[in-house]
């Protein structure tokens, strides 16, 4: 008997007992976002966990854990307690691309629960203002005349936009140096200071930007223009195909979080993408809220699954690995 009250006693000073869905939340929820503040997924994760509080009648505040291409912020959700106070936020890059780059101390898919799909947003080609080019095929032409100097800068290593500029390099011959960032919002810093040339980058995260003025998008990455920027073309319909790539984003818990507890995350995340308020200010940052079919913890797996099937082979292929 003393060894089962030992054994209890452990597992409650651990944090890893089970919370029962009628006592949860009974204190605050951590979103975990794996990248610097200002980016577009701490965009997202802020509209996000506002609305939240009211649908779970409980704080839910965002902690920025950066570093190694989100894995550092994605594994201290990997390794806490699987009560559903802990959760993380991630896209194609966090749970998909790392998984063949990063030597991770976790399972991308085995180690989480999947609560839902948030948003979406294309990835696009951006350029600082001062760039003497005004489309794709100026663009081109100038970055050949640079022999190989022009500067892309990049989150990470191994991200969905590098792998989106290295295929654009394959088949348009043209090179470039990638300088990779802890996060999306020190890079564009750079690009206004016209240190960094361009960027494949998250729509999202350079919209306000271009709206400005003060960088140019050349073309989207996606086989519809993009809803946001109507005028902007794509590369399909320029002529380089199957170089499509979006940033879609979940929300995931620890594996092992109580089939209860994902079930009242999951319709709260579901209330809170059903405001019209919420809709909006992701509208007006560039992210689009997914169908309601689509905000399901099994629309979630599906989704990652079938992108680690696509993109598995390509990223193993290019032999591409981070230190």
């Amino acid at each position: 008997m003393r060894k089962v009250i030992a054994l209890a006693l452990a597992f409650l000073a651990a944090g890893t007992l089970p919370v029962p869905a009628e006592n949860y939340p009974s204190r605050t929820i951590t979103i975990v976002v794996p990248y610097p503040a200002g980016g577009p997924t701490d965009t997202l994760a802020r509209i996000l966990a506002e609305r939240l509080q009211g649908a779970l009648s409980q704080s839910v505040i965002v902690e920025n854990i950066g570093g190694a291409g989100g894995s550092i912020g994605v594994g201290r959700v990997a390794h806490a307690a699987p009560d559903g106070y802990t959760l993380s936020i991630g896209h194609t890059q966090t749970h998909v691309f790392n998984a063949s780059i990063l030597k991770l101390d976790y399972d991308v898919v085995t180690d989480f629960a999947p609560i839902a799909l948030l948003a979406d947003t294309p990835i696009w080609i951006v350029t600082r203002k001062s760039l003497p080019v005004d489309d794709v095929k100026s663009f081109i032409a100038w970055l050949k005349s640079q022999n190989g100097r022009a500067t892309m800068g990049t989150v990470g290593i191994g991200s969905p936009s590098e792998f989106a500029a290295r295929i654009f390099m394959r088949e348009t011959g043209t090179s470039f140096q990638l300088v990779p960032y802890r996060g999306a919002a020190p890079l564009i810093q750079d690009m206004l200071g016209n240190h960094i040339d361009f960027a494949f980058g998250q729509a999202a995260g350079y919209i306000t930007n271009v709206e400005s003025g003060q960088f140019k998008a050349l073309a989207v990455l996606q086989p519809k223009r993009w809803w946001a920027a109507p005028d902007v073309p794509t590369l399909d319909e320029l002529g380089f195909k199957d170089i499509d790539v979006t940033f879609w984003h979940g929300l995931w818990a620890t594996k092992g979080t109580p089939p209860d507890v994902i079930a009242k995350l999951n319709a709260a995340v579901r209330v809170t993408l059903a405001d019209v308020t919420v809709q909006d200010r992701f509208k007006k940052v560039g992210q689009e809220v997914w169908p309601v079919e689509y905000q399901t913890p099994q629309a979630l797996a599906a989704k990652q699954q079938a992108e680690l099937a696509r993109w598995t082979p390509v990223i193993l292929e290019s032999g591409i690995k981070a230190d």
